[in-house]
């Protein structure tokens, strides 16, 4: 017994105009884009400088501090007193002024000048800086 398929008019009555008109348009708009971005490097134009501005000599990065129930700095797992964390910001920012950032990681129990510490020496070299919590890095 053969089965019959039928096949239903939708097939039949889709109009393909609007889809042409589309990709003709997207054609048109590449095309004049791409000729405009030739004209744009053809041109004789000397660019002006910047006499004060400070090139990027070190990638930006993001430096970890931790501090534990003591109040003594951890900087990537080694101790580190806060004379050395202020020679080492201050190495950041002249390196790169911009992109640096510090992440502070406080022990719940170390007292509050400890941070605050980390923070002032953040903020006089003007390197942004957050805290982190346990339960922010649970949700990571």
């Amino acid at each position: 017994m053969a089965v019959r398929i039928q096949q239903g008019r939708a097939l039949a009555v889709l109009n393909l105009t609007p889809l042409i008109d589309v990709v003709f348009l997207l054609l048109i708009f590449f095309l004049v884009a791409s000729r405009m971005s030739q004209e744009e490097h053809q041109l004789d134009i000397a660019l002006p400088s910047a006499a004060n501005a400070v090139p990027m000599t070190v990638e930006p990065q993001e430096l970890i501090v931790n501090i534990d129930q003591q109040g003594r700095l951890l900087v990537d797992a080694k101790p580190m007193s806060l004379e050395d964390f202020d020679s080492m910001i201050r190495l950041l920012s002249v390196n790169n002024p911009t992109g640096n950032s510090v992440i502070i990681r406080g022990d719940r129990r170390v007292a509050f000048q400890a941070p605050i510490d980390v923070m002032n020496i953040c903020l006089k070299y003007g390197v942004a800086y957050s805290a982190s919590t346990a339960e922010e890095e649970n949700k990571q």
